[in-house]
């Protein structure tokens, strides 16, 4: 299994710039939902008209100005972050760890200077995705439109659009480099610990901000959602140039559709092996694997003969050594899928074929 650099969340704090900078000024939360949407026009976003294959600006301009109604800026108690529009009904698609614990929100558009107010639907931060949801819909704002991820390929121009270090409507350039990368979060920092699979990752500056933000191709479709940025530890911790990641548009309409419709996660489409466990060490104190603590009864790991004590080694051909490597190795899973897993029970070494669960 490949290491992942370390990452840091791409929210913004609410703290003040530096003399010279420029000046943001946010209105407070509110309490409480609001009323109910009025039934103001949405209109979706339109596709660029065809430009000459060697205009590249024109053509970034075209896509900029379809795009950037759709994306907002959310303030969240202390903490600020971007969303985008997800359709005629006022609700936005964001990461879970922009509205942290915050159950009201203030949103800006960039088609007026009003803050709009908005009520969370629900987070999943499983996923790091969730859907809030405008108390009005004003005149004029604009649905994204979203791609598809099977079509997202390395080498593509893509544009990240969001509010970066508070400066909302930003955009910035690069491409698509690479896919279907697997990271687990820091907690650190508000973050939700999560372990995502199937990221895009992109040479686009990715900066505190841009999280709940939009991955954009040239023909203005949605083909990620911004959530992280690499940090090199040679440089202090701060963010690592050209590498961030963004959810796949496959996972933010898969979660988004569920929330909308039923107000929360019913089906993650996650693997599980239905235990829970913790990282142990071996005689020289490196992480050696994962102690089942406790079974679930019925689950997958019981109906394969796991039990409390069993320490995970591997997960097919994947290592594990900490619950961190045991998460990605079943991110890139499926319920019901058939796994080898291999552990060690007392001083002998074992398999289990296992039938997944779901997350």
């Amino acid at each position: 299994m490949d290491a992942t650099p370390p990452l840091r969340r791409v929210r913004r704090s609410l703290a003040p710039l530096a003399a010279g900078a420029c000046v943001i000024a946010l209105a407070g939360g509110c309490a409480g939902p609001g009323p109910a949407p009025s039934a103001a026009p949405v209109q979706q976003a339109a596709v660029p008209r065809p430009t000459g294959g060697s205009d590249l600006e024109g053509r970034y301009q075209a896509v900029i100005k379809d795009v950037l109604p759709s994306v907002v800026q959310i303030g969240a108690g202390e903490g600020l972050g971007s969303g985008i529009v997800y359709d005629d009904k006022g609700h936005i698609v964001t990461n879970a760890h922009v509205v942290g614990s915050e159950r009201s929100f203030d949103v800006s558009v960039a088609t007026g200077e009003k803050v709009l107010k908005a009520s969370l639907v629900s987070s999943y931060p499983e996923q790091d995705l969730a859907v809030v949801r405008l108390d009005d819909i004003p005149d004029g704002l604009r649905a994204a439109r979203f791609g598809d991820t099977d079509e997202v390929e390395v080498g593509q121009i893509v544009l990240a659009m969001g509010s970066p270090l508070g400066l909302s409507s930003s955009v910035t350039q690069g491409i698509v480099s690479a896919v279907g990368r697997t990271v687990s979060e820091s907690r650190s920092g508000g973050g939700t610990g999560a372990t995502l699979a199937g990221l895009v990752q992109t040479s686009a500056a990715i900066n505190p901000g841009n999280s709940g933000g939009a991955l954009v191709n040239l023909d203005s479709e949605v083909i990620g959602i911004p959530t992280l940025a690499a940090t090199d530890p040679q440089l202090g911790g701060s963010a690592a140039p050209g590498i961030g990641f963004a959810i796949p548009v496959s996972m933010v309409r898969t979660v988004a559709d569920q929330i909308i419709e039923s107000g929360k996660v019913t089906d993650s489409g996650r693997a599980a092996l239905d235990i829970t466990g913790r990282t142990v060490v071996d005689d020289e104190y490196r992480p050696a694997g994962v102690a089942i603590v406790s079974v679930q009864e019925g689950g997958a790991a019981d109906e394969a003969g796991l039990r409390v004590g069993d320490i995970i080694t591997r997960v097919g051909d994947a290592r594990v050594t900490t619950i961190t490597s045991l998460s990605e190795a079943l991110a890139g899973e499926k319920p019901g899928r058939k796994v080898r897993v291999t552990y060690t029970r007392g001083d002998a070494a074992r398999t289990a074929e296992v039938t997944l669960g779901e997350m």
